[in-house]
C-alpha cells in the first residue's frame, strides 16, 4: 500500500475521471441523479463511519469513489430505498468484512449491484428513462418512478433481443436508455483516457479487457449472427477503465499498484 497522501491523490483522480459520466447522466436523465448520489453517500458513508469507529481507525476516503460509482450503475428511476440497501450491502459484504479499503477482493459497488439484481430483479430490470435531447436535455427535469410509465424506453440490449439495434452514434454519445452512468461511451472514454494519462489506469488491463471483449464478441457473432450486437460496448468500456485491485502487483516493487477494489465498474475503492 502506498502512503496515505498517495492514496488520497489516487482517489481524487478517480473521482475526477468519473465526472464526465456524472455530467452526461445529468444531461440525459435529469436532476434525480444527484439524489441517487446523495443517498448512496449518506447510507454508505454511515456504514464507513460505524466500521471506522469499531476498528478505531480514521475514516477512509475510499468510499468517496464507491459512493459515486454505485448510483452510476443503477437505473435512473430506481427507488431511493433500494439505493441505500444496495450500497450498504456492498460496502459491508464487499469491503468491510475483508478489512476495509485495500484489502477487499471485489468491487463493493458491483457487489451491491449484483445483490439488488438477485434480490430485486424487477426493480433492476425496469426504471429505464428515455434520455433527454436538445440543448439542455433533462438538466432542468426531475424524473421519478412516477413518471417512468410515460417516459420509459427499452435498453439497447432489450431492443437487440428483438433484432432492433441502436445506432452507433447514439451508443457513442449516450442517447440510449440504460444505467445512469453507463450509456455514454464518449464520457467513459474521456474518463478512461484521463486515468491513463495520469498513470492511474494500467494500459495492459485496458487493452486486455477490450481485446477479450472484441474477440469474444466476434466469435459469438459468427456462431449466432445478431445475438451479440454493439449494445454491450459501453459496459465493456466501463470495465476496462477499472480500479487496479485485479492487476498484478509483483511486476515491479518500484511500481506496485494500490490494491483498491474493483474489476468492473469505471473504478472503485
Amino acid at each position: 500500500m502506498r502512503d496515505p497522501l498517495d492514496v488520497k491523490r489516487f482517489m481524487a483522480l478517480v473521482i475526477i475521471a468519473l465526472l464526465p459520466s456524472v455530467a452526461a447522466s445529468l444531461y440525459f436523465f435529469g436532476l434525480r441523479v444527484l439524489l441517487l448520489i446523495f443517498v448512496s453517500y449518506a447510507a454508505g458513508g454511515t456504514v464507513e463511519v460505524l466500521f471506522a469507529g469499531l476498528r478505531k481507525e480514521e475514516i477512509n476516503e475510499g468510499f468517496l469513489v464507491t459512493g459515486l460509482i454505485f448510483p452510476l450503475v443503477l437505473p435512473p428511476a430506481i427507488p431511493l430505498w433500494l439505493v441505500a440497501v444496495g450500497v450498504i450491502f456492498g460496502v459491508v459484504l464487499g469491503k468491510e468484512l475483508f478489512g476495509g479499503t485495500g484489502r477487499n477482493t471485489f468491487n463493493p459497488a458491483l457487489v451491491g449491484r449484483c445483490f439488488l439484481a438477485i434480490a430485486y430483479p424487477v426493480a433492476l430490470s425496469s426504471g429505464w428513462v428515455v434520455p433527454g435531447s436538445g440543448l439542455l436535455g433533462r438538466l432542468t427535469q426531475y424524473v421519478s418512478a412516477a413518471h417512468v410509465d410515460a417516459l420509459s424506453q427499452a435498453t439497447p440490449l432489450e431492443l437487440a433481443e428483438r433484432n432492433v439495434f441502436a445506432s452507433a452514434a447514439d451508443l457513442f454519445i449516450g442517447r440510449v436508455s440504460g444505467s445512469v452512468g453507463e450509456t455514454s461511451a464518449l464520457a467513459i472514454l474521456v474518463g478512461g483516457l484521463f486515468l491513463l494519462a495520469v498513470g492511474v489506469a494500467n494500459w495492459r488491463t485496458v487493452v486486455g479487457t477490450l481485446g477479450s471483449f472484441f474477440v469474444l464478441g466476434a466469435l459469438l457473432q459468427r456462431l449466432a449472427p445478431g445475438s451479440f450486437g454493439r449494445s454491450a460496448g459501453t459496459c465493456s468500456l466501463a470495465g476496462s477503465c477499472s480500479a487496479p485491485s485485479s492487476w498484478p502487483r509483483t511486476r515491479s516493487p518500484a511500481r506496485s499498484q494500490i490494491p483498491a477494489s474493483g474489476c468492473t465498474a469505471p473504478s472503485s475503492a
